[in-house]
């Protein structure tokens, strides 16, 4: 089991989103997820959040379920065909941000990137964020 971690160093939510236990000046938060099929623009995408004041982000390579069952699943190599324009791989950039700046994020997203409603352009959601371990400040604060 793992030793506790000081309540100093962690934040919870108590009473939904933005209320923070330890810190009443808190501000809610979301971790933002966005698949970039387009690697070459995920440089572009991590500048425009450091002009945001974005200034954390983990980066991965990631593949698409499509592409994964054509190259390594046999009966469904037929979906070859339909992978010709998709990338080989994409990159999926997860950040925790406070609500504040999540629509300039995802303004800024696609107007890198494209409109993320067209077809293999990649996908941005967000979710609430209950608890944080470990968060540096974000520039501004």
């Amino acid at each position: 089991m793992p030793p506790s971690v000081p309540s100093a160093h962690c934040l919870t939510l108590l009473e939904g989103p933005g209320t923070i236990a330890g810190d009443p000046h808190a501000v809610p938060m979301q971790l933002l997820v966005a698949v970039i099929n387009h690697a070459e623009l995920v440089d572009d995408v991590l500048a425009g959040f450091v002009e945001l004041g974005i200034t954390g982000a983990t980066i991965v390579e990631s593949k698409g379920m499509g592409r994964l069952l054509a190259q390594e699943v046999p009966i469904f190599a037929g979906l070859r065909t339909l992978n010709t324009r998709s990338r080989t791989a994409n990159r999926t950039i997860f950040c925790v941000a406070d609500d504040a700046k999540v629509d300039a994020a995802i303004r800024m997203i696609e107007e890198t990137c494209g409109d993320m409603g067209g077809a293999g352009m990649g996908i941005v959601f967000t979710l609430p964020v209950g608890r944080v371990v470990g968060l540096a400040p974000e520039l501004g604060e």
